[in-house]
């Protein structure tokens, strides 16, 4: 596959940005769940680096350069990237001394769609970073970067986002057809095949694309949620409470506050790979080792302290720019009160579900 054929086919989706600003409703006020997860994550980094890491990486005057792929707009960013800062500097001291002075400067570039709220992120910065900052826009499913040119590569609950919706669901004669549905979690076969291929060539140019960017032995962490291979795609945590939306707008086309055919094409463009279909994109690219593969340590709602409010707020804050590009704004506030109401109902089987995201770390051959 050329990198040439990978940008050109893409269609960004630009709706799919998370929620922006800081007020109640935000992004910001609303990732608890990826919160708690990167927490989890942070003995992982500590570790790979100190394994891992590219020894010549810490030459006197050279700069360190990490990317956050899908940093949205914080606080999450700002702690993934400072834990990764903090595990190099530590390794440094480690073998020089804790009094030695480090002597590289880190360069993190901060990278999402155009759309995405590049003001809140950078009003947010903290004030005592350790590193210079730099705002990338971009769909990372096309280069990025100048060859060679990152050493650390960081993606944590992106890449389940497809780069485009299969064009099958939107075509009445098609078996893939995903009518009175939003997603792929109780649907046909040929549906959930759909979305499966997509993901598969969205993967093959995400590696081939970071397979450029990264120096020989750079590393690259990437946490995305995952379906345990032969789990179907009905018990897993992030598909129910997608499927229970998609009911909620079903439910309020029978009321008539929305039209069915509008139910009909929405489709979410995100897809939850089994851990067999990410390891196989991984071994047709050829170009990173695997250093580590590790289902992470449950977190579920509950763990991170979220009620059927709260996971409601959570997924609303994700959600909301696809509901009002296809919807409207006016159904916001009805819909996700219904959601609530629903969540409430099932919340037993919400916290009973299968939650697996799966840590990647990968280091590119040299």
């Amino acid at each position: 596959m050329s990198s040439s054929l990978c940008y050109e086919s893409k269609t960004p989706m630009e709706e799919c940005i998370m929620s922006g600003g800081n007020d109640q409703l935000s992004y910001t006020k609303n990732s608890t769940y990826q919160g708690r997860v990167i927490e989890v994550t942070r003995p992982l980094i500590n570790e790979a680096i100190s394994e891992k890491f590219l020894a010549e990486c810490l030459l006197s005057g050279r700069t360190i350069c990490i990317a956050d792929l899908g940093c949205s707009i914080g606080p999450n960013t700002f702690i993934s990237m400072q834990n990764i800062i903090d595990s190099i500097t530590s390794m440094y001291k480690s073998i020089h001394g804790q009094n030695k002075t480090t002597p590289f400067t880190f360069q993190v570039f901060f990278s999402d769609h155009p759309s995405n709220d590049f003001n809140t992120l950078f009003k947010s910065l903290p004030q005592d970073r350790q590193y210079h900052a730099s705002g990338v826009p971009g769909s990372f499913y096309g280069r990025l970067f100048p060859p060679a040119s990152l050493h650390f590569v960081h993606s944590s609950f992106a890449l389940h986002w497809l780069s485009k919706l299969p064009e099958e669901l939107m075509d009445k004669n098609s078996l893939a057809w995903n009518k009175g549905r939003i997603d792929y979690t109780n649907a046909r076969e040929e549906v959930a095949e759909a979305y499966a291929s997509q993901r598969r060539k969205d993967l093959d140019c995400f590696l081939l694309a970071r397979a450029e960017e990264l120096v020989p032995q750079g590393l690259m962490m990437i946490v995305v949620p995952a379906r345990p291979n032969g789990v179907s795609h009905s018990h897993i945590l992030f598909n129910i409470l997608n499927d229970i939306l998609g009911s909620c707008l079903m439910e309020m086309a029978k009321r008539g506050i929305v039209r069915e055919e509008s139910v009909n094409s929405c489709n979410l463009p995100m897809y939850v790979a089994s851990i067999e279909e990410i390891e196989e994109a991984i071994k047709r690219n050829g170009s990173f080792s695997i250093e580590k593969m590790q289902i992470l340590p449950s977190v579920s709602t509950t763990d991170a302290g979220l009620s059927p409010q709260g996971t409601s707020s959570g997924i609303r804050a994700i959600m909301e720019g696809i509901i009002k590009e296809h919807f409207g704004f006016e159904i916001l506030d009805e819909l996700f009160e219904l959601y609530t109401k629903k969540l409430e109902e099932n919340y037993h089987n919400i916290v009973s579900a299968k939650v697996c995201n799966l840590v990647l770390m990968l280091k590119r051959n040299s």
